[in-house]
């Protein structure tokens, strides 16, 4: 830790830390004084106790809007999916954890495995904003994709309304979803895995570094295994060494 570090990541003296409230296995309640709690607010706790600063949560409903925010001030760190698009304003340490990607398919669905998705004519509906979707806006290149505003529970009502062909999700999101949709299917596999990291400012080059390492020892140590036991999160997994 260097003056320079502690400059970059708390210039108000306070580590104001940008957390996404959708996200339900990273977020998975609120504390007595409505502060959220779970593995993404437990992880920037650690990050201010090592600056030896209290934490400030900022929170958002959607990752889309913490990442937007990016560079107006409004956060010391984010903690989000790291994306190409979110890393052109946000420098972000490798994953300290991963969340597969997957595919429902309604009862009756044609639609057998992940490489029959990507096909003309196949309709495939998501949550706007999110890590995910913005890896399928990239990847899908012959379905149509649809995208959702308001979050998952308004890309779901859209999924059944539209009796669309395909919903990308979450693998553990998905799991829940399935329940409402007798005969449904989970496509085997993954598209992708989100990558949850921490974020902060390009210009912030001391903080970043610092951040990098820090990530590392937290995976290392068994830390972020610990935050994941401790919330009691399922579909949840420490992610690989950088």
């Amino acid at each position: 830790m260097t003056p320079e570090v502690k400059a970059q990541l708390a210039p108000t003296g306070v580590l104001r830390a940008g957390i996404n409230l959708s996200n339900f296995l990273l977020v998975t309640g609120k504390a007595a004084n409505g502060d959220p709690t779970g593995v993404s607010p437990s992880m920037a706790a650690t990050v201010a106790e090592r600056l030896g600063v209290p934490v400030q949560y900022v929170t958002y409903p959607r990752p889309s809007e913490l990442a937007d925010a990016a560079g107006t001030g409004a956060w010391d760190i984010g903690l989000i999916g790291a994306e190409p698009q979110r890393a052109e304003k946000i420098a972000f340490t490798a994953a300290y954890c991963e969340i597969e990607g997957s595919y429902l398919v309604p009862a009756g669905s044609p639609i057998t495995d992940m490489a029959q998705v990507d096909r003309p004519g196949v309709r495939i509906i998501t949550n706007a904003g999110a890590a995910y979707t913005l890896w399928l806006e990239r990847n899908i290149k012959q379905a149509t994709l649809i995208t959702v505003p308001g979050g998952g529970a308004a890309a779901w009502d859209r999924f059944i309304a539209d009796k669309a062909d395909v919903y990308a999700g979450l693998r553990p999101g998905l799991i829940k979803d399935i329940q409402a949709l007798p005969g449904a299917r989970i496509l085997e596999g993954k598209y992708m895995a989100v990558q949850q990291a921490i974020g902060t400012e390009r210009k912030n080059a001391a903080a970043a570094t610092w951040l990098a390492a820090f990530v590392e020892e937290a995976k290392r140590s068994g830390l972020v295994a610990k935050f994941i036991a401790e919330h009691k999160v399922q579909g949840l997994s420490v992610a690989p060494p950088a």
